[in-house]
């Protein structure tokens, strides 16, 4: 069986991306958590990751990192990682590729954090112009498909590369150009893989101040809806 190698549910928007596209095509797999320990955590991940960081696959001696990596790597055995359409698939993979690489001011203004609500310091032009970007191939492939998932009827690997943008869009109150765009992330959110690992998320108590500190520089705080916490890792 597979074994998947995640950080903290709270923090990690890149563990999320496999974790979700596996838990949605119902491939089985074993859940290894590795939290974020600050300035150890590089070492403690190239245990079983060898760029020292997550996510991190194994199949019996085959490891595979990077979740575009790993979404490749699974999109050879499963046949429903990608759109089985030539166009669909297409723009799945394109828009895939734009998520993975670009959105710098979406993900450095809004550092992934589940349990928080928070009110944004500013929205710099480059935010604007990130949001403005998704919204447009949201609705791109809404239209183009046919829905209720970006490349057609069925959830796939685009979709779960999104997914940490639902999250984002929740704690940091944001809306964006198109009503159709905000429906798409609410159906994100409601997933029941998602709210299993939002449900997750809110229960860790394990704080790492370097992802902490990001997120009280992004913004006011309005409220923290996770568990007590229980113990500060160094940053």
């Amino acid at each position: 069986m597979y074994q998947l190698y995640i950080a903290n549910k709270n923090y990690s928007s890149w563990s999320l991306r496999p974790w979700l596209l596996m838990r949605e095509l119902r491939i089985p797999f074993e859940e290894r958590q590795a939290p974020f320990s600050g300035v150890h955590s590089y070492d403690a991940f190239r245990v079983f990751s060898p760029t020292g960081k997550v996510p991190c696959l194994v199949d019996d001696d085959l490891v595979v990192w990077d979740s575009m990596g790993i979404i490749e790597f699974l999109a050879e055995r499963h046949p429903d990682v990608w759109p089985h359409g030539l166009e669909a698939r297409t723009w799945a993979r394109c828009a895939a590729a734009e998520m993975h690489a670009e959105f710098v001011a979406m993900k450095e203004a809004c550092p992934f954090n589940c349990g928080i609500k928070v009110r944004l310091g500013q929205m710099g032009e480059g935010l604007e112009q990130d949001l403005a970007r998704i919204t447009e191939l949201w609705c791109e492939g809404l239209d183009r498909f046919g829905g209720p998932f970006l490349a057609g009827p069925r959830f796939g690997a685009v979709d779960a590369c999104y997914a940490p943008l639902a999250f984002s869009l929740q704690t940091y109150g944001l809306s964006l150009r198109s009503a159709r765009a905000d429906e798409y992330a609410a159906r994100l959110r409601a997933l029941a893989s998602m709210r299993i690992w939002y449900v997750e998320a809110l229960s860790e108590t394990l704080r790492e101040s370097a992802h902490e500190e990001r997120a009280r520089q992004a913004g006011e705080w309005l409220s923290d809806q996770r568990a007590t916490r229980s113990l500060l890792a160094p940053g």
